[in-house]
């Protein structure tokens, strides 16, 4: 049987995914949901969060003026892909989101598959810890044409101080037990391997706005 606030929230992504409003107000429309159905589970996310933003989770990942460091992931089709293959064409978007499961990533990969065709020679690319299964899942869900990758074991993001763990208080209230996962994070990478654009917040229920992101993808492609 499914949970009800699980129910709420898959209804409230349903209502808002194609709506004309910025990523943010579809973002904040499911946030709401969740304070509205789910006020416990709201009271646990806002203090794991806080505990993030204390810790200043992800501000050492890499910063604007810096090389992106190179990585070889498989993508939903089973092929490895590198930064340097991608690069080799154009300019590339790097997405770091939590998955499948998480209603805030979905939103996120609907509005990136929005702006696909308009980022262009932009690459935009998805990457998370899922098996291909879930990649192709959600990549069929958001309408996407550009590569999904998996971070096998959440390697790429520990290497690169984007990773953070799920306690297990955290971790046991959406049912499953203590993990790595990413914060989620966009980065915009020149074909020199310059990273031109970033936006990393500990708080997923924020992504960079997809206007923010064609602004910059324009400067790295100019």
């Amino acid at each position: 049987m499914t949970h009800p606030l699980v129910a709420a929230l898959e209804d409230a992504f349903q209502e808002v995914r194609d709506r004309n409003l910025t990523l943010g107000e579809r973002l904040k429309y499911v946030a709401d949901c969740v304070r509205t159905k789910g006020p416990d589970y709201a009271i646990a996310v806002d203090a794991f969060v806080s505990r993030l933003e204390a810790a200043q989770a992800g501000s050492t990942a890499p910063m604007v003026g810096d090389v992106m460091p190179d990585f070889c992931l498989p993508s939903h089709e089973g092929r490895l892909v590198t930064l340097h293959s991608l690069l080799d064409r154009g300019p590339a978007v790097l997405a770091f989101h939590r998955g499948h499961w998480c209603h805030y990533c979905r939103l996120n990969m609907v509005g990136l598959a929005e702006i696909e065709r308009e980022a262009k020679p932009a690459q935009i690319v998805a990457i998370s810890s899922e098996v291909q299964q879930y990649t192709r899942m959600l990549r069929a869900e958001a309408g996407a044409e550009f590569p999904f990758l998996t971070d096998v074991g959440g390697g790429y993001a520990l290497s690169i101080n984007l990773a953070i763990w799920v306690d297990e208080a955290m971790s046991g209230m959406i049912g499953g037990t203590p993990w790595v996962l990413p914060v989620p994070a966009v980065f915009v990478v020149g074909q020199d391997g310059i990273i031109a654009a970033r936006h990393v917040d500990p708080d997923y229920r924020r992504r960079m706005e997809l206007d923010a992101l064609l602004d910059a993808v324009k400067l790295v492609s100019a």
